[in-house]
């Protein structure tokens, strides 16, 4: 085994140490694993120990070059992968491992006994980039234990008892160890986000999947908030944690609002949080960090506001309505001679009124088509009767009201004295969309011949007055001979 030579380059004299001649000299076998457990480097004593050269061991796998499908392979696969995976060191207090002979020493395999121990090397992600293991050979100790004993001798006095002992503590890791895993299963799958910030300087020390989630999936692990999450310093949450840390007292947030950049190029996009920023206290009340704990609330807090918008605009309806039907009564009472007459035109109104009020309702009251509310007044008439053409436009709840009274009014004087009172007549709406105002043109045709009225009643008034005001808009009629014009005019929202 002594066959592996190296050669040693002097250093520089008044250099620093030479860290990569001080890792091959080092007595004790080293070596370095990726993330895949391939082999990166190992020192001198490893290629002594194990009889290969660096060149066969660097870029190939360890259980590619020493495999075990037995007990012990399952062991040192354990161990290491605990170490990639939770970034905490581990040990193995004996391991029998056979390693593999070259050919020149005759091939086939050798059984050793190893002490091993693995340490992480963490990169800027704070993720365990390379494992370092150290083994201690101890088959010699092993081998002179059965020559002065042989197989069935005795060990000395106390010998049995320290091998017992380690055998205890390795099993007592390993309890350990499971159990440490299942916290940290259960942490990382947690539905709320979870995080620990430890140190003074408050640097990320454990983040969980709902915690990646709500950030976008950054690496923070190893950051202060500052580096991490740059955009939330100045909403006042650095200065809250460490005002936590610092006063030793528990703050609790409802529904607070933080922007965060959830893509590497998106906007910052705000959600809302519930939350627990708790102190970290030592057995003597020293404070070692900061856990936090919460959920995203946002559905939740954007769901109340939709709701609270819904009854105050509900709220703002019923007194809309309220108010027209107070009015469309008041003209109708003045403009009516019998209470036969008021009953007639007041109901017919109305269901004017409400049958916007059922186009609104089945969109939700977000919008009504123009060519429907229209189509509401002409369609009883039958189809050879009207024709509408104009571009889709959508009108707001408010907008639809107003167009539905006026539609009524203008259907209900041409079926009283206009082109749909006689057999040939006939009505014709067209509109155009530019610009985000409507131009809407009412024509009939084909009834009794017009003539300017002698007084305005409430249906000319209505006409004119319902575009108006908050809407912003304005109707022209005239009254030509060959049937009334309308001419309609608004500004869309």
């Amino acid at each position: 085994m002594g066959d592996i030579e190296v050669e040693h380059a002097p250093a520089e004299a008044g250099a620093g140490p030479d860290f990569a001649s001080l890792f091959r000299l080092l007595p004790s076998p080293y070596m370095i694993l990726d993330r895949d457990l391939n082999y990166v480097h190992a020192n001198d004593a490893y290629c002594v120990v194990t009889e290969r050269r660096p060149e066969e061991l660097i870029g190939r796998g360890l259980f590619e070059m020493f495999p075990n499908p037995g007990e012990s392979g399952r062991r040192l696969r354990e161990s290491i992968e605990r170490v990639r995976d939770t970034g905490r060191p581990d040990s193995i207090a004996l391991l029998p491992y056979p390693i593999p002979l070259p050919l020149s020493a005759g091939g086939g395999f050798e059984m050793r006994y190893w002490s091993c121990n693995h340490t992480p090397l963490l990169g800027p992600d704070g993720r365990t980039q390379f494992i370092v293991q150290n083994t201690v050979d101890v088959t010699e100790l092993q081998r002179l234990k059965q020559i002065a004993y042989g197989p069935g001798g005795e060990p000395q006095p106390g010998e049995s008892d320290i091998l017992q002992r380690a055998q205890e503590i390795q099993a007592a890791n390993q309890s350990l160890m499971r159990e440490t895993q299942g916290l940290r299963d259960l942490f990382m799958q947690a539905p709320g986000f979870m995080a620990v910030l430890a140190g003074s300087d408050l640097r990320f020390a454990f983040v969980n999947n709902a915690y990646q989630q709500l950030i976008g999936h950054r690496p923070v692990v190893g950051l202060t908030l500052s580096q991490a999450l740059p955009e939330v310093v100045d909403q006042g949450f650095a200065a809250l944690l460490a005002d936590v840390r610092d006063r030793r007292e528990t703050f609790v947030g409802q529904s607070v609002s933080v922007k965060l950049r959830r893509t590497p190029d998106g906007e910052l996009d705000e959600r809302f949080l519930d939350f627990v920023l708790q102190p970290i206290l030592l057995p003597g009340g020293e404070v070692s960090g900061v856990f936090i704990e919460g959920g995203d609330v946002t559905d939740r807090v954007r769901a109340e506001w939709q709701q609270k918008l819904l009854v105050d605009e509900l709220n703002h309806r019923v007194k809309n309505s309220l108010a027209t039907v107070q009015a469309i009564a008041h003209q109708t009472l003045r403009t009516t001679g019998t209470p036969e007459a008021f009953r007639e035109a007041f109901e017919a109104r109305l269901l004017a009124l409400s049958a916007t009020h059922d186009l609104l309702t089945a969109a939700n009251w977000r919008a009504a088509a123009l060519r429907d509310v229209l189509l509401v007044e002409l369609r009883p008439f039958g189809a050879d009767r009207y024709a509408a053409d104009g571009p889709g436009v959508d009108l707001s709840p408010s907008e639809a009201v107003a167009f539905g009274l006026v539609f009524h009014e203008l259907a209900t004087n041409a079926a009283k004295y206009g082109a749909l009172s006689a057999p040939g007549g006939r009505v014709d709406v067209s509109w155009t969309h530019d610009g985000g105002r409507l131009a809407l043109t009412w024509t009939e045709s084909g009834g009794p011949a017009v003539s300017p009225p002698t007084r305005r009643g409430f249906g000319s008034r209505l006409i004119e007055r319902s575009l108006q005001g908050q809407l912003g808009g304005e109707a022209h009629l005239e009254f030509a001979p060959g049937g009334l014009v309308c001419r309609l005019g608004l500004p869309l929202g």
